[in-house]
């Protein structure tokens, strides 16, 4: 088993897939720390996000504090202005994070609103702009086809959970619909970050399944989210998970995705509390620094001090 989940190919089948998950934890650890040291060395990614429009979503995502279904008490704020959404980005241009995205609430950015993304990209320096990723919403293709021209590099857009959970979680729009976004971003040009949430209820067997989803999309950029269960959110009693099975997704993630960069993003701080470090034990070489888009994080220069003492390097922009 070891063998499988070293620089060999990857598990292909879901039986494969759900092996990993039996493995004793030392040894599941082993084997992904022993695929990313192979792909990535020491080197780890950061990336932060600016939250430019928040709540009143339309959507009914159980797990979302901006929902439709959720009274959860959060900033509720209209598409921020370009002055304002421009300074936000420099701010977050000035720290060692590779990429910034621009995200917002809803199902997707409406014309007016894509126009100040449009005008905030073209006003940046190439250098400041081409680390700039944009996390929008459902776009039709006209529309992803702009933002490429207007200088934006990656499109985030996830899909959440396995395609046979997720019906459980978000009738709103459908998985297939999910996975036709990052299609429609993908052949605009656009590179794809495109991951999901963990601790939402979920079998092992849909977390496998959802990896091998990913892997069929060709996915290489990837983050990882763990439940915050918002109080008023639909998911509010859901037991958040235990650190040490946190770890373990990552891993069997990094086992079944050896090419795919694994960003570590919400809940890490609440879920992995001390044993935030070892999730590059666990096969991540990146993570999101700074605040979530309803939730605190960790700033940058605690998330530095903690890469440089597990033995790691940040990559500079």
């Amino acid at each position: 088993m070891t063998e499988m989940c070293s620089v060999a190919p990857a598990p292909r089948t879901l039986d494969e897939a759900l092996a990993l998950t039996r493995l004793p934890e030392d040894e599941l650890l082993r084997c992904a720390d022993a695929v990313r040291e192979a792909r990535f060395g020491k080197r780890v990614s950061l990336c932060a996000i600016i939250n430019a429009r928040s709540g009143n979503c339309g959507m009914d995502c159980a797990f979302c504090s901006q929902s439709r279904r959720s009274s959860a008490h959060i900033p509720v704020f209209p598409m921020l202005d370009a002055a304002t959404l421009r300074d936000r980005v420099l701010q977050l241009a000035a720290l060692p994070v590779r990429h910034i995205g621009i995200v917002t609430s809803g199902g997707a950015l409406q014309d007016e609103e894509l126009a100040v993304v449009g005008q905030v990209l073209q006003s940046l320096p190439e250098r400041i702009r081409a680390r700039v990723c944009g996390s929008l919403g459902r776009l039709p293709q006209a529309a992803l086809e702009r933002l490429s021209g207007w200088g934006l590099r990656r499109f985030h857009h996830n899909l959440e959970t396995a395609s046979t959970r997720y019906p459980a979680i978000c009738t709103t729009q459908t998985w297939e619909q999910r996975r036709a976004t990052v299609e429609r971003a993908r052949s605009a040009g656009l590179s794809t970050c495109t991951g999901g949430i963990f601790g939402l209820g979920e079998t092992w067997e849909d977390r496998c399944r959802f990896a091998l989803e990913l892997a069929a999309l060709h996915v290489d950029n990837i983050p990882v989210n763990f439940l915050y269960p918002h109080p008023g959110t639909p998911l509010a009693a859901q037991p958040p998970l235990e650190a040490g099975e946190a770890l373990r997704i990552i891993a069997v993630l990094r086992c079944l995705l050896p090419q795919a960069t694994l960003r570590i993003c919400g809940g890490r701080p609440s879920v992995l509390g001390a044993r935030q470090a070892e999730i590059f034990r666990a096969g991540a070489n990146a993570l999101m620094t700074g605040d979530y888009l309803t939730t605190c994080g960790n700033g940058a220069t605690q998330d530095v001090a903690m890469i440089a003492d597990a033995g790691f390097e940040v990559v500079h922009p």
